[in-house]
């Protein structure tokens, strides 16, 4: 008898629950469940239709991770899912919680499928770097049709039951909290009406109108190039889905496989499954325990109405939390509430947010010029300018002002956080919420923990951005803290670079190519040279543009000239303030270098900053700093972040590389590579 199945016969219909916590996945156990499960209803002749469910919160999840790496034990997999296939009875999966990837593919060999409105079913996998590799690419497309297939899979996002009705993934809804009954009710239809029993695999309606029309799928590509642009997985994911519309199923299962197995040995899906467990491990901190108490955070104070502090507003209204945000002068504090709601409004107008929906959040701010009105709430955000004057000026303020037990935080980006609370009498009670710009869009939020810092503070902290919807990544205090401290250092290494010889452009091709958005100098373009290159004390090339009033995109161009479209080319003016620069200090050219140098001589380093981040414990862990980087500053997720990246290099090449660029190496980076470490694993 199976240890997480049970199996009762209802008026004809053989139910079977699979009951193996907490997601159902679908490891030995439930494979044997199964097994066991559909043969003995197979056999039994007074069984005319089977329902297939989960207890617990959810349908099944995928594969058992704990599995991976472990001899394989049968039942296989993919032999459960051809037992269910050819079961000579109607099966119908009922669907609760989520059925994503393996669950969902495990969904597809059943015959019929019924959700509650709740359920989401989708194929996630291209998060990973993969693709579907149990039939996915193949049954998805027959019932859905290929072009919803293409965009289904390729976009990997969970799809609510509604939508999911609508689109053909499911066949039937049940009523909220009935679902057994229902599905039981749902089989009885299907067998009074006499049914056919139809295969997903059989089904050719939705695919023979693809069938000969490659043009499908390179107009899909052309359509999805920048999405896609430095990704396998996509490209691997159309491959599959086109052989289903023009091979029979059984080779298209092997085309997939060829292609899925293809994916798994490369470096991208590696990057990617590795940032997928990084991004869950931020939480852990080993002299935080798990059980530290909660504080209850019901009010938050805002100080700053600007594009910061209105982007920090935002995540704490989207989770229904009241905000108190405070302005010196009634103009600054309209003007900031105004861009607030701009913001809602247009969302409103893309159709993602009702208008009711608007009102709601900007009812939960309360307005204040005084910061008296904070004498009451839980936590208070700070988010004036970046000096350290100011900061503690204003956190001597909060002491005086905020009630005993209110958490005190900075949004500071640079800034010693041990500093600004010893401007209070509560050190304890103070510490780095470090949000990146746009606030209520980017995901990295950076706890900075300060000296005296509470650990129930730090522990509530990182539950709050949770419920902000932020990936929360803890940091020690130094200058920039982890994301910035590290990125800088690709900034200053292309300035060192460009006055050596490769040009602005060769060096944000090679970075682009890498597959970053955009390169170094577009981005200082961008943002604004005279923004950028604020406070400098030395002589710099964005100090020689701003001069010349090139301040980038906004005004005269920058390290490229525009046309009216803002379209970028090659400048003679930047050229000539470069060449001036390296000749007036003395640098010798060494001419164009590959793509390959280039990126070695600008990531190299952050490499090496990296290192020392670790080496001075400002980071807990590698995969910390990696993901602060790919969702700081959009490093390119399936190269993982400097520190996988450097894995899959090798850490001595590394080590030489910078040793032959004049760098002297991290202590920890040589010390790695000389015992054939890696910084993962």
């Amino acid at each position: 008898m199976s240890e997480v199945g049970t199996y009762e016969v209802i008026d004809g219909i053989g139910v079977i629950t699979i009951n193996s916590p907490p997601v159902n996945a679908l490891g030995y156990n439930t494979r044997v469940a199964l097994d066991e499960g559909f043969r003995k209803f197979g056999a039994d002749d007074a069984v005319k239709a089977i329902v297939l469910a989960c207890a617990g919160r959810t349908f099944f999840a995928g594969a058992d991770i704990s599995e991976f790496g472990q001899p394989p034990r049968a039942p296989d997999l993919r032999d459960v899912l051809d037992l269910i296939e050819n079961t000579a009875k109607p099966v119908i999966a009922a669907i609760h919680g989520t059925a994503l990837g393996g669950g969902y593919e495990l969904a597809l060999v059943c015959h019929h499928r019924i959700a509650v409105p709740s359920a989401k079913v989708g194929l996630p996998e291209v998060k990973l770097g993969l693709l579907p590799g149990a039939g996915g690419t193949q049954r998805l497309p027959r019932i859905v049709g290929i072009e919803a297939a293409l965009d289904i899979i390729t976009g990997g996002n969970p799809i609510g039951a509604s939508q999911a009705l609508s689109l053909g993934m499911i066949d039937a809804l049940a009523q909220e909290g009935n679902l057994a009954a229902d599905a039981v009710a749902f089989a009885r239809t299907i067998l009074a009406e006499g049914r056919p029993l139809v295969k997903v695999r059989d089904r050719q309606d939705k695919v023979e109108p693809a069938r000969g029309k490659p043009e499908i799928y390179a107009g899909f590509m052309k359509k999805n190039a920048k999405a896609f642009r430095g990704f396998q997985a996509p490209v691997n994911i159309v491959k599959a889905i086109e052989a289903a519309a023009e091979l029979p199923f059984d080779q298209g299962i092997v085309r997939e496989r060829e292609l899925f197995e293809d994916l798994m040995a490369g470096s991208q899906s590696g990057a990617q499954r590795n940032f997928f467990f990084a991004e869950r491990q931020t939480t852990k901190i080993p002299d935080v325990p798990s059980d530290t108490p909660i504080l209850p955070i019901k009010t938050v104070g805002v100080i700053g109405a600007g594009t910061m502090g209105g982007g920090i507003t935002m995540n704490f209204l989207n989770a229904g939390i009241p905000v108190t945000l405070v302005e010196m002068t009634q103009e600054a504090l309209d003007r900031g509430t105004g861009v607030i709601r701009r913001n809602y409004e247009n969302t409103a107008k893309k159709g993602r947010m009702t208008q009711d929906q608007v009102e709601q959040r900007m009812a939960l701010i309360t307005p204040a010029i005084t910061y008296d009105a904070l004498a009451d709430v839980d936590l208070v955000i700070e988010a004036v300018f970046e000096e350290m004057s100011v900061k503690k000026a204003v956190f001597g303020k909060l002491d005086a002002i905020c009630k005993q037990g209110a958490i005190l935080a900075s949004n500071t980006s640079y800034l010693d956080l041990n500093e600004i609370a010893e401007a209070t009498s509560r050190p304890q009670d103070v510490i780095g919420l470090h949000f990146f710009s746009p606030a209520n869009v980017m995901r990295l939020l950076e706890v900075v923990r300060g000296a005296k810092t509470r650990k129930d503070i730090i522990a509530t902290a990182m539950a709050l951005a949770k419920t902000i919807g932020k990936v929360p990544v803890l940091a020690g205090v130094c200058h920039g803290f982890i994301a910035n401290r590290v990125m800088t250092v690709r900034s200053l290494a292309a300035d060192a670079l460009v006055l050596r010889g490769p040009s602005p452009q060769e060096i944000d091709k090679a970075i682009f190519d890498y597959g970053f958005a955009v390169g170094p100098y577009q981005m200082m373009d961008i943002v604004g040279l005279d923004v950028i290159g604020r406070g400098a004390t030395e002589r710099t090339i964005r100090g020689d543009l701003v001069k010349l009033d090139r301040l980038g995109q906004k005004k005269n161009g920058g390290f490229y000239d525009y046309d009216e479209n803002r379209n970028a080319t090659p400048s003679p003016v930047a050229a000539k303030v470069i060449a001036d620069l390296a000749a007036d200090l003395g640098i010798n050219a060494i001419g164009s270098l590959g793509a390959d140098e280039i990126v070695a001589h600008l990531l190299y380093p952050v490499v090496n900053e990296a290192a020392r981040v670790l080496e001075e414990g400002i980071a807990l862990r590698a995969s910390d700093i990696d993901v602060a980087c790919l969702l700081g500053y959009n490093w390119p997720v399936f190269t993982g972040g400097p520190t996988y990246w450097a894995d899959t290099v090798g850490l001595d090449k590394v080590v030489d590389g910078l040793r032959a660029m004049g760098h002297e190496p991290a202590r920890l980076l040589v010390e790695k590579a000389a015992k054939g470490e890696k910084f993962n694993g």
